[in-house]
């Protein structure tokens, strides 16, 4: 049960993590140049992008 905890707790702030630097890189592009992409993409892949790898990484700790 604490292993689960722990993946919960280092697994949510890894996404979170990652989510972040996703955004800010999209965004500093996004001021370098005219226009990468809007900023509804830029949402959308900050978020599902983090939460498709936490299932992944889930399903493979179900494994063990």
């Amino acid at each position: 049960m604490i292993k689960k905890n722990v993946f919960w707790l280092f697994g949510g702030l890894q996404s979170i993590t990652l989510g972040v630097i996703i955004f800010l890189i999209f965004n500093s592009l996004n001021m370098i140049s005219d226009k990468v992409i809007g900023v509804d993409t830029q949402i959308l892949l900050s978020v599902l992008f983090p939460l498709f790898l936490l299932i992944v990484e889930y399903l493979i700790f179900l494994k063990d």
